[in-house]
């Protein structure tokens, strides 16, 4: 792509990262007008967050067109990777199912009653640490549905005040992001690097992993610290739902973890989905209905992202190679709360002679802001689109999320930089 082609897509993506800040305004624009107007349903779809990346997307597109050709914009499009955003929306799919759920309530129901602590607070706190930690071994996108929805079923349905609704999605967010790094492949920005690099599962749990899960506890403790008396007053009514027998969850887990095998072939990873459909259509009868919206919203999220993200390389790169070891850990956990953390890591991996020095502060920084927005790693659209509804008619504030993600992130920046 030429500097003109570039400099639009920049302009574009600045303009999507405003409009993610700004979907609470539209929301409230919606308002104004009659319900069910063309206006009203204009501005709700425009404060959607999940659509963003993809409109604005689509506005490049169209500019490539004009400017391309519709080879040239095919060429374009088919130079681009979407197996992630197909695979979140595989996964996500998966991992709602009624199966997978009671599975995971479960075991951190059990975990939960094996602390000497008040039920709510067990739960929050297994639910705030195991749930982001299992991201390392069924991959983030699945521990976000997953831990999302259990959440919002158990601690976002009860009234909660705003202060903890906004840590707790800020923590979860984070959590999310450091606890995948216990092994090489369930975290996108470390995926990106670890077969070029040659970092194996001892190698991210020696230097990532532990830091990860120790950051993890530390700030799920002082947010469970900070609100005990709040969370200590949820209800923890048990969660109503049909008995599953054994054998269909054994065959959801099974889906499940050849889904998350195949999660670099996206032939593979489909065509084991339309399987999965056919096993749903016959156990329909333990079966709530696929969240099949919500999935195809966060990949179409991704996959904006990933046609914008695509062309920013031109300033992310000269800035990347030009940062010394302090500046590039630092550097990175700002950068990524504008952009992917995952196509930061993608771009260090391709610079020569990166020392290991510098390789260890790109990805840690990556990792650690990775929950500053909703745009900083690839399951947060997910985790966004689950929650949004607890929130009230204005959905999540992105500037709130952001203040909720800080203490978290900060904890998770000393245990990476000082350990």
């Amino acid at each position: 792509m030429d500097h003109t082609t570039e400099i639009v897509a920049t302009g574009l993506f600045a303009l999507a990262i405003l409009h993610t800040f700004a979907v609470s305004r539209f929301q409230h624009w919606a308002g104004l007008y009659r319900e069910g107007s063309a206006a009203e349903n204009f501005l709700h779809l425009l404060g959607e967050v999940e659509v963003v990346f993809g409109l604005w997307a689509g506005v490049l597109v169209t500019f490539l067109l004009a400017r391309l050709g519709v080879h040239g914009v095919v060429e374009f499009l088919n130079s681009l990777n979407f197996t992630e955003p197909a695979f979140v929306f595989v996964i996500m799919t998966v991992a709602s199912t009624r199966p997978i759920l009671n599975f995971a309530a479960w075991m951190i129901d059990t975990l939960a009653r094996s602390l000497p602590l008040p039920r709510s607070i067990a739960f929050y706190g297994v639910a705030m640490v195991a749930g982001p930690l299992l991201g390392s071994f069924i991959t983030e996108p699945a521990a976000m549905t997953v831990t999302a929805l259990l959440l919002l079923e158990r601690i976002f349905n009860a009234r909660l005040s705003l202060p903890l609704k906004y840590a707790t999605i800020g923590l979860l967010f984070v959590n999310i992001s450091i606890g995948g790094t216990l092994t090489h492949f369930a975290a996108p920005p470390v995926l990106m690097v670890a077969p070029k690099w040659g970092w194996d599962f001892m190698h991210m749990l020696t230097n990532f992993g532990w830091k990860g899960a120790l950051a993890c506890l530390i700030s799920t403790a002082g947010v469970v610290a900070f609100f005990r008396k709040e969370i200590k007053k949820i209800p923890m009514r048990p969660t109503i739902r049909s008995k599953v027998p054994v054998w269909v969850t054994i065959a959801h887990l099974i889906f499940l973890s050849v889904i998350v095998f195949t999660a670099h072939y996206m032939v593979l990873f489909l065509g084991v989905f339309l399987f999965f459909l056919g096993l749903v259509t016959v156990t329909k009868e333990y079966q709530e209905e696929l969240k099949l919206r919500e999935g195809l919203l966060v990949g179409f999220f991704l996959a904006g992202l990933v046609v914008l993200g695509n062309l920013q390389r031109w300033w992310l790169e000269p800035i990347l190679t030009s940062l010394e070891y302090v500046q590039l850990y630092v550097g990175t956990t700002l950068l990524t709360a504008v952009t992917d953390n995952a196509a930061l890591t993608y771009l260090g991996s391709q610079v020569p002679g990166l020392s290991e020095h510098a390789r260890y502060a790109l990805v840690a920084g990556a990792v650690v802001g990775g929950g500053l927005t909703v745009i900083a790693n690839a399951p947060n659209p997910a985790g966004y689109g689950i929650l949004n509804p607890a929130f009230g008619k204005d959905g999540i504030s992105p500037f709130y999320l952001f203040l909720g993600a800080l203490p978290p992130t900060l904890v998770a920046g000393l245990c990476f930089w000082v350990l």
